[in-house]
């Protein structure tokens, strides 16, 4: 269930705004009881927001799947034990996912994934398999659907003069439900397209990598260069 389908748009002064708090770590209300938030902070502002999505816990499904992600996550970090304790981060994005398939007893996952990655696709398939895991992959271009078919004219296309095949997530999303997979990994898909696959499947899906053809597949670098190299993203 959509909780946001049936509220109103909240006022500009009441929107959620986490992303520019200025407190310290230690001051923030979502880390300390004791601290506070500034305006449009979520914890103190949002109080009948937050007891709708912490009832969805009590799902028992919902609340085992929380469980074991709040497990992983702590499971990331190695000697937890030590005193000071200084976070040392122990785990590839790719073991994690195998570790929490396990968790959750998956066996089969899904595999969707961008066809400028399909020698890594391969890899990534090889790595599941390995791990024990069955292995059903699909990629956008599947099917090879006209991109006339939602309305793409020759000079909207990648490769003009000549037929080219659109991604296709929504088929992705159905294929792997039509193939029961338990857990689904996506792998480069575009910008829209991912959330149109993440719209259309049905078993929980989580992410190895996202697409950013300047970058090399690591959207970050441009973030954390948005003060230097990538200056011009803060210009209008």
């Amino acid at each position: 269930m959509n909780d946001n389908a049936t509220n109103p748009i909240a006022p500009e002064d009441a929107l959620a705004a986490c992303a520019a708090c200025k407190l310290p770590i230690a001051k923030r209300i979502c880390f300390n009881p004791r601290g506070t938030g500034p305006k449009g902070c979520p914890t103190i502002n949002a109080a009948a927001v937050l007891a709708q999505a912490n009832q969805h816990y009590r799902d028992p499904a919902v609340g085992e799947f929380a469980r074991q992600a709040s497990r992983q996550e702590a499971e990331g970090y190695a000697n937890r034990h030590e005193r000071p304790y200084i976070m040392q981060p122990a785990k590839t994005r790719i073991v994690e996912i195998c570790e929490f398939a396990r968790k959750m007893d998956y066996q089969r996952l899904g595999l969707a994934f961008c066809m400028g990655l399909m020698r890594e696709a391969a890899m990534v398939g090889d790595i599941l398999t390995a791990q024990g895991f069955e292995v059903v992959s699909v990629g956008c271009k599947a099917g090879r659907t006209p991109k006339e078919t939602i309305g793409i004219t020759d000079d909207e296309k990648v490769f003009q003069d000549k037929p080219e095949a659109m991604c296709n997530p929504i088929f992705q999303a159905r294929l792997l439900n039509d193939q029961a997979s338990h857990f689904n990994i996506l792998l480069g898909l575009c910008v829209g397209h991912d959330a149109l696959f993440f719209q259309y499947a049905t078993a929980p899906t989580t992410v190895l990598a996202v697409k950013d053809r300047v970058t090399g597949h690591n959207p970050l670098a441009a973030v954390y260069c948005s003060n230097s190299y990538y200056r011009r993203l803060k210009q209008p």
